[in-house]
């Protein structure tokens, strides 16, 4: 009997999506890891297809609708970070060469198991699943056969949902090609959404009683966070429940959730967990104790990061406050943000390159931004520059100005169109050769300092693995520009900002 039987009769395309990644949780991780994931593509597109609360995203990816304000404050921050779970553990299931732990398989359909429930309880017609539903590892079904081509057909039922998609899509392009048939689809979308709408709000007079694990989701989200950044339990430069002393209780003793480690045996940062329900926040002067007792020992005072499993900050140094934060740094990230706190340069004592900008405004708007960031401990700036005033110059001069003062190492240049990307990659190589520009619409896997992109694809890579950890984590970039701003585009494409822990 599946887990996931709570779904048979009225989302029975999702309920066999799901018992699929159930029948190989015990199997083969790596198979129930894709299975859950296709599960979950299929759950948010039905969610996005009959809610009307739901705004469609930029694009119909699986990390864009789930990024979406509107769906994560339809299911919740803890239902949000469910999804970015199953989806993240399939990402590393499929990119990741060294074998799948076993344990990633039962945390994907758990993890799937409580986003289903909600599913079923939120938008059932009949008879919801009772509250007191657990999910039970040790029911989960033990196979010992496993066929040799399983990823054949995880990439074979991919294919077959995609093409349903398409084929439902085109379907409805058809019908929309006439006036007429544009009104009535349009009439039974509205109808449909209405009726999910009362079934949905009829269903939430009864108070949601059900034990989703929150806890459960913290810790393994946390890990994961950890491994997309290069760092897991089974690899040199990671511990866990760290002892410490000299601390303001009875015995003096604490433990450290996480210590991140550098080559030197010193720690460059630290993770404080607290309990999912609790402000992330909180954990802000415990992780600062345990920071001093650190330095004590060690003599380096690391990077701090606290998080309730689904919020993250995190507090580099005494000149900013703490900020939220998409994930935690790589050690060559921590080891630079450490070493910056001695060797970072005051902005006002580098010269400002006259070959690439020669007009005195152009010098002035390098200045205030330099000003900005300084001495107002500002991290986003704005500069308002009439067509033909040299704004991509004086964004390469201030780039230019930024790596002298080791402010800054890798820059990132977002533009809406491919062309302006091109004239970018262009202007840099002119004036700014050895930042090695990079133009990550022809050339993806390339690197350098300065990377030059489309929005879109920018949006496509962040979600991209491989072996070990994320290509571009939150820390990747230090300088973010953005060409010719507009709210539509925040509105869009905004979880670029978000993701990326740098100056704007």
């Amino acid at each position: 009997m599946t887990q996931f039987a709570l779904l048979a009769t009225e989302f029975p395309d999702i309920h066999d999506l799901a018992a699929r990644a159930e029948a190989m949780a015990r199997a083969d991780a790596r198979i129930a890891c894709g299975y859950a994931r296709l599960t979950l593509e299929a759950m948010v597109g039905w969610l996005y297809d009959h809610d009307g609360s739901l705004r469609p995203p930029y694009e119909r990816t699986l990390a864009a609708r789930i990024h979406e304000p509107s769906f994560q404050a339809l299911v919740g921050a803890a239902l949000t970070a469910k999804a970015r779970l199953v989806k993240d553990l399939g990402n590393k299931a499929l990119h990741e060469a060294r074998g799948v732990p076993a344990a990633d398989g039962v945390t994907a359909v758990r993890e799937l198991f409580h986003l289903t429930y909600w599913l079923a309880r939120t938008y059932g017609r009949g008879a919801k699943p009772a509250a007191n539903i657990a999910f039970s590892a040790e029911a989960l079904p033990v196979t010992t056969a496993v066929p040799v081509d399983r990823l054949n057909q995880l990439t074979d039922a991919a294919r077959r949902y995609v093409e349903a998609v398409k084929a439902r899509e085109a379907a409805d392009a058809q019908a929309r090609a006439s006036e007429e048939g544009r009104v009535a689809l349009e009439l039974k979308l509205a109808e449909a959404r209405a009726e999910i709408a009362a079934v949905r709000a009829a269903n939430a007079r009864t108070l949601d009683e059900h034990d989703y694990g929150e806890a459960e989701t913290r810790d393994k989200f946390i890990d994961l966070l950890l491994w997309e950044a290069g760092w897991a339990c089974d690899r040199p430069g990671l511990d866990t429940e760290f002892p410490v002393t000299g601390m303001p209780n009875s015995s003096g003793d604490g433990f450290v959730d996480y210590v991140l480690w550098g080559a030197d045996g010193k720690p460059l940062g630290l993770v404080e967990a607290k309990r999912t329900r609790k402000d992330s926040r909180i954990g802000q002067q415990q992780a600062k104790l345990y920071a001093d007792a650190l330095e004590g020992r060690f003599g380096q005072w690391p990077v701090i990061f606290y998080s309730n499993g689904y919020e993250h900050w995190i507090w580099d140094d005494q000149r900013h406050p703490p900020r939220p934060i998409q994930g935690f740094l790589t050690r060559d990230e921590l080891e630079l943000a450490i070493l910056r706190r001695s060797t970072r340069k005051a902005l006002a004592s580098v010269p400002i390159d006259g070959a690439i900008v020669e007009r005195y405004y152009q010098s002035r708007a390098i200045r205030r931004v330099a000003e900005a960031f300084e001495t107002d401990h500002l991290r986003r700036a704005l500069l308002v520059m009439a067509t033909g005033s040299g704004k991509t110059r004086t964004v390469i001069a201030l780039s230019d100005v930024l790596m002298k003062a080791n402010w800054v190492r890798r820059v990132l240049f977002l533009a809406d169109r491919t062309a302006l990307v091109n004239q970018t990659v262009a202007a840099f190589k002119a004036h700014l050769p050895s930042a090695s520009p990079v133009n990550l619409v022809t050339d993806k896997a390339a690197t350098g300092r300065v990377y030059v992109s489309t929005y879109p694809t920018m949006m496509n890579l962040i979600d991209q693995g491989g072996e070990g950890q994320r290509r571009f984590g939150p820390g990747h970039f230090d300088l973010i520009v953005i060409d010719e701003a507009h709210r539509s585009v925040y509105r869009k494409f905004g979880a670029i900002f978000d993701y990326f822990d740098a100056l704007l």
